[in-house]
């Protein structure tokens, strides 16, 4: 085993952190903020580079480092801080959270100052760029807000130019409403006069960083240019795919007696992961889980008591769209009410790489940031969020939450919690299980939300719905719980669906988790492990029914017709129906649909790849979206894009369909954000041959290019509740961060084969399976200083 002692400035006591077999790293410290300092120098240890480059995004100080063609991206950024008071802000999490988290950045600037002593430890990407990883502040932590999804801002201005174009109906085709409404159009309010560009700065605030040699050698003068950097339709899709499952189980549904939780976020695939598990242990903490490197604690996991799990989303909508009239003689003066208001101005500097220093102006109304300014219509935009909040840092109750012993106080911390909206589980050594909603929902009296309103006062917010008022379960009756993101608002629950959100993501995972569930008498562990890795499509099913009576003299559509016909809708990774069935559902018959309802191309684009609770209904009930005899005219659309759909596949895969197969197209890849920028092939993950998709519960969401996984679990686990060392875990592509090390992406074989690691709790088994040791000692200068 490897050992290696460092002396650290900052800690009181010695702190021992045990990196295991599968690169989980194990601290003990003697007190908890040498605990939460240890926590930060080894995230900076493991994840320093993707660290240091997720605060320069969120707090838009990118263009410092690579130059001018990112200063609209800090421009972005930089309109959704939070920048509301501080006190009130570090309030509204627990007593302790702001004396935590500077114990958390004096841990991770204690190793920028040890890789400014030791060069070599300089991860490569810093070497590559010219750059080097910059120190922190506790407030930076808490005041990023825009790497955390929200809803429903890029919805909003999509839906208006849809329903604009081709009407309300043919919008549900790319967003089922669940309840079923008719958005409300806003009294004097032009639909078709509110343009997509007005989402370019709110995407440009969200997307991650992209690098490439044109971006890093743009002029002064072209930085403009980079307003736009990735499509409309990527961010939507992405959007509407960071869904996530879990469940908790009762003790008298399991084989052991014990309750299982089970949690599988999906969110975008990057090398390095989004997520971290490690394991914090002192005196007065000992939990372990999951959570974001640039963060203290862990947001899924337990802590020896309670277990505890997180999906996004729950459905509040926690944003909108505000649409100003501007003066005729000063566009920064926006109508309110019966007078004019006049736009806050903030003038902030910029450092720009190889330029002179830059100012960025920002604006901002009484709702929000001012995305977009159409001076000829005489028209501004703002968004109004939960972010601006105070307390709506994404994630960070759970740093009072992780320590919670009871479902009292658990579900007490969940009150305060605001960003994003989520489906907690919960269970305890007690038996007790339990399901709480928790987010901000914003109350609207007078509007659904689902379109941009005037900013003239008439649509203000009326408070919030929180935790509490939002539907909770506590020990069910059924004696488990589950949710994968659908709209599971109890019908008889007080708050009503309608005054919570109407935009859900699809269902089939939802119900194919209750279909095992239902068809599970007694849990395990493993059935939970299956469960998560299930491949199963609904969708697939539905749509392979409507072939049963079709036929054809075409050869090749008659062969495609006998192997979807006797196929199990499983698209597992060795299936050629399974590869036929994806192709032909994402690249022809839906897209098919999708031309028979609207027939603009350009209004077709916003619809995206169609959601498909939305798709499906008009398949199985054809009626006005297709030429009478409407399932004559359906059974054509079926025939004519499977025979589209076989081609394709020989194309791609050859002429014999028993050689074809899901996972020779469908592959998990995890991309380094310097790809093209560096020779090295060991920066990027992949590929790994992969079954299902986004319509199963192992998502599995792909690109229709090449149909490569972009998306899913960024990590599962399964707790044995009670029998801690009995839980399994997982985290692709690998732990760390660096290239360089052994754990950058020795999980993802084992991820992409639906396996598992074990998630070791008792010190004995963590030294069993020990692979290196590393020792912080207090550094001289802090013990000599220390002294009376």
């Amino acid at each position: 085993m490897h050992h290696e002692d460092i002396a650290v400035l900052g800690l009181s006591e010695p702190v021992a952190i045990t990196v295991d077999t599968w690169g989980i790293p194990h601290i003990r410290a003697g007190n908890l903020l040498d605990l939460f300092f240890a926590q930060g120098f080894n995230a900076a240890r493991d994840r320093l580079w993707q660290i240091d480059l997720w605060r320069k995004r969120g707090l838009g100080l990118l263009a410092a480092d690579f130059g001018p063609g990112y200063l609209e991206q800090d421009r972005a950024a930089r309109l959704f801080l939070y920048r509301g008071d501080m006190e009130a802000e570090w309030a509204c999490y627990c007593s302790d959270a702001k004396v935590i988290c500077d114990a958390f950045v004096n841990g991770i600037n204690a190793y920028v100052d040890l890789v400014d002593a030791e060069p070599k430890r300089l991860p490569p990407e810093f070497v590559e760029l010219g750059t080097r990883p910059a120190k922190w502040a506790a407030d930076d932590v808490v005041r990023i807000r825009s790497h955390s999804w929200m809803r429903n801002a890029l919805s909003e201005v999509i839906r208006a130019n849809v329903m604009a174009q081709a009407g309300a109906e043919a919008d549900l085709l790319r967003q089922t409403l669940n309840p079923p409404i008719t958005p409300t159009i806003p009294e004097g309010l032009d639909l078709g006069s509110i343009p997509t560009a007005v989402l370019d700065i709110f995407k440009l605030a969200l997307v991650p960083v992209t690098f490439g040699r044109e971006r890093l050698d743009t002029d002064l003068d072209k930085a403009e240019a980079w307003r736009k950097v990735t499509p409309l339709g990527e961010v939507v899709r992405e959007a509407n795919g960071q869904g996530s499952n879990n469940w908790v189980i009762a003790g008298t549904n399991t084989e052991t007696g014990r309750p299982i939780l089970a949690n599988d976020p999906h969110r975008a695939h990057a090398a390095p992961s989004l997520r971290y598990l490690v394991h914090l242990t002192c005196p007065e903490f000992d939990g372990i889980g999951a959570g974001e490197p640039i963060l203290p604690g862990i947001m899924m996991g337990h802590n020896g008591t309670i277990a505890f799990g997180l999906t996004l989303f729950f459905g509040p909508d926690e944003e909108d769209v505000y649409v100003y009239e501007t003066a005729p003689d000063d566009p920064e003066l926006y109508r309110y009410d019966d007078g004019w208001e006049r736009m806050t101005r903030i003038e902030e500097p910029a450092t720009v790489r190889g330029a002179p220093g830059q100012t960025l102006a920002l604006k901002f109304t009484r709702h929000g940031p001012v995305i977009f300014e159409d001076p000829t219509k005489r028209r501004a935009y703002a968004v109004r969020s939960v972010w601006f909040e105070p307390g709506a840092a994404p994630y960070f109750v759970s740093l009072s939450s992780m320590r919670a012993k009871t479902h009292a106080d658990f579900a007490e911390d969940m009150k305060r919690w605001a960003v994003p909206a989520v489906n907690q589980v919960y269970a305890d050594t007690g038996g007790t299980i339990a399901w709480i909603a928790a987010g901000t929902s914003p109350i609207r009296t007078n509007w659904e939300g689902l379109l941009p309103v005037p900013g003239d006062g008439r649509y203000e917010w009326q408070g919030f719905y929180r935790a509490g008022d939002l539907p909770h379960v506590l020990n069910p009756e059924t004696g488990f719980f589950a949710t994968a993101n659908e709209q599971n608002v109890p019908v008889d629950w007080s708050l009503p669906a309608e005054k919570i959100g109407h935009e859900w993501i699809e269902g089939a995972r939802a119900n194919r988790i209750a279909e095992v569930f239902a068809a599970t008498p007694v849990h395990s562990v493993r059935t939970s492990c299956a469960l998560q890795t299930d491949l199963l499509s609904l969708p697939a099913r539905r749509v392979v029914r409507l072939l049963a009576d079709l036929g054809s003299e075409d050869a090749a559509i008659s062969t495609a017709l006998d192997l979807l016909r006797d196929w199990d809708a499983v698209l597992a990774a060795d299936s050629a129906a399974a590869a036929l069935f994806e192709v032909w559902w994402s690249k022809h018959l839906r897209p098919g649909v999708l031309a028979m309802a609207v027939a603009d191309p350009a209004t077709r684009a916003l619809l995206g790849a169609g959601d498909p609770d939305g798709v499906l209904p008009r398949l199985e009930q054809p009626g006005p979206w297709f030429a009478a005899p409407a399932e004559a005219a359906r059974d054509a659309l079926l025939l004519g894009t499977l025979s589209r759909a076989y081609s394709e596949c020989a194309e791609h895969m050859g002429l014999d369909p028993s050689a074809w197969a899901w996972g020779r197209l469908h592959q998990g890849y995890f991309e380094h954000v310097l790809t093209g920028l560096t020779r090295s092939p060991d920066l990027n993950v992949g590929p790994l041959p992969m079954g299902g998709s986004d319509s199963t519960p192992m998502n599995a969401m792909y690109r229709f290019n090449d149909f490569r996984v972009i998306l899913g679990a960024s990590v599962r686990m399964v707790v044995d509740v009670g029998a801690w060392d009995e839980s399994v875990c997982i985290n692709a592509p690998g732990q760390s961060g660096d290239p360089r090390s052994p754990h950058y992406g020795d999980l993802a074989g084992k991820w992409s084969k639906g396996e598992y690691v074990p998630m070791l709790y008792s010190q004995e088994a963590v030294s069993t399976a020990a692979q290196m040791q590393l020792c912080l000692r207090p550094s001289a200068r802090y013990t000599d200083a220390a002294k009376p």
